[in-house]
C-alpha cells in the first residue's frame, strides 16, 4: 500500500534504501570474513537480516500502491491482511526487536557467567534462540490479520474488535516497555560487572609485568594481553550499548503516543506528531551499519579485510583470539560449533 502522505512517504524511501545497503553489507561482512564468525556476530547478523527484509518491506509498501478495488476471493484476503495492514513491516521491525533482546542477554550471559556461558552456550542453542525471535517476532503482529477485512466496496479497512485498547497496550509492552526494561537492567549489570574485572585485572597484569621484564605474552610494556582482551569485550558493549540507546530515542515517541492512544488520546494521523514519531521508528532499521561503522572495531577490521586492507597474518590472528575471548567464543562456542 503506497503511502499517502507524501512526507512520509519520502523518508520511509530513503531510510529503506540506506538500510537495505547498509544491513546487506553487514552480512556480507560477517559472512565473508572468517575471523568474525562469533556468537556474538551470528545474533548481529540475525539483527541485519530482520532489518534487511524490514527495510525491503518499507521501501514497498510505501510506493507499490494496493490494486483496488478487491475481489473477495483468497489472493484478496492475504493481499489486505498481509500487504495493506502492514503487518509483514511490523513483524519484522517487532523481530528486530526481539532479537536486540536476544543479543543483550548473549552477552549479559557471557560476560556476567562466563563459566556457565562457556559450558552450555553453543551454536546450535544460538540457532535455537534466533528461530523463536522469528517465530514471536511475528507470532507478535498476527493480531494485525484479525482486525483487517474486504468491506462490500472492495477496500481494506480496519474493523473494531472487543477489548482492542486492552491489546494494543499489551502490544505496546510486548514490543517496546518490556524489552527496553530488560535490556536496560542487563546493561546497567553488565556495566557493573566490567568496572570490577577491571579493577582485578589492573594489579594482576602490573604484577605480572614485573615478573616479565615490562611485557606479557608479547605485548608493548603498559598493555597486557588481559587488557586488550577487556578492551576488546568493552568496545563490543559499547558498540551494543549506543545500539540500544538509539533503539529507545526511535521507539520512544512512537510507543508513547500509541499508549495514550489506546487511552483515548486525539491523535492526527496526518500531522507532523505521527509523522515524526513513525519516521524515527522507520530510521532504527537503518541505523546499526553506521554504529558498527563507527565504533564496532571488529567490524572495521573486518571491513578492511575484506578490501584487502588488512594488517599482517600474525597481528590479525592475535586480534581474532583476543575478540573470541571477549565475545566468550573458543573452540568449542564459535557458529561452527556442535552441542554435545
Amino acid at each position: 500500500m503506497a503511502e499517502a502522505l507524501v512526507s512520509l512517504r519520502v523518508v520511509k524511501t530513503i531510510v529503506g534504501l540506506l538500510g537495505i545497503i547498509g544491513n546487506w553489507l553487514v552480512c556480507v561482512v560477517i559472512y565473508r570474513v572468517r575471523s568474525m564468525h562469533t556468537l556474538t556476530n551470528a545474533f548481529i547478523a540475525n539483527q541485519a537480516v530482520v532489518d534487511f527484509l524490514g527495510s525491503l518491506m518499507l521501501l514497498l509498501s510505501s510506493n507499490v500502491p494496493t490494486p483496488y478495488p478487491l475481489d473477495q476471493d483468497l489472493a484478496s484476503w492475504l493481499l489486505c491482511r498481509l500487504w495493506v495492514s502492514d503487518i509483514l513491516v511490523w513483524a519484522f521491525f517487532t523481530a528486530s526487536t526481539f532479537n536486540l533482546v536476544a543479543l543483550t542477554l548473549e552477552r549479559y550471559y557471557a560476560i556476567v557467567f562466563p563459566f556457565r556461558y562457556q559450558r552450555n552456550f553453543q551454536s546450535c542453542k544460538a540457532t535455537v534462540v534466533i528461530a523463536c525471535v522469528w517465530v514471536f517476532g511475528m507470532a507478535t503482529c498476527a493480531y494485525g490479520i484479525v482486525i483487517h477485512v474486504i468491506n462490500e466496496g472492495g477496500r481494506c479497512v480496519q474493523i473494531a474488535v472487543p477489548g482492542a485498547h486492552a491489546i494494543g497496550v499489551l502490544y505496546l509492552c510486548m514490543q517496546y516497555f518490556l524489552p527496553a526494561s530488560v535490556m536496560f537492567f542487563a546493561y546497567s549489570h553488565i556495566a557493573i560487572v566490567l568496572k570490577r574485572n577491571a579493577t582485578r585485572v589492573g594489579p594482576m597484569q602490573a604484577r605480572r609485568q614485573d615478573r616479565a621484564g615490562g611485557s606479557v605474552s608479547g605485548q608493548p610494556a603498559g598493555e597486557g594481553a588481559g587488557d586488550a582482551m577487556l578492551r576488546a569485550r568493552r568496545n563490543t558493549i559499547k558498540t551494543l550499548v549506543l545500539v540500544f540507546a538509539v533503539y529507545v530515542v526511535c521507539w520512544t515517541p512512537s510507543s508513547v503516543i500509541f499508549f495514550m492512544y489506546n487511552f483515548g488520546w486525539p491523535l492526527d494521523f496526518r500531522g507532523a506528531l505521527y509523522i515524526i514519531s513513525t519516521s524515527m521508528v522507520a530510521i532504527n532499521s537503518c541505523a546499526n551499519p553506521f554504529i558498527y561503522a563507527l565504533k564496532y572495531q571488529q567490524f572495521r577490521r573486518g571491513v578492511r579485510s575484506m578490501l584487502g586492507l588488512t594488517q599482517d597474518a600474525g597481528q590479525e590472528t592475535t586480534a581474532h583470539e583476543m575478540h573470541s575471548y571477549s565475545t566468550g567464543s573458543t573452540a568449542a562456542g564459535t557458529v561452527s560449533a556442535q552441542c554435545p
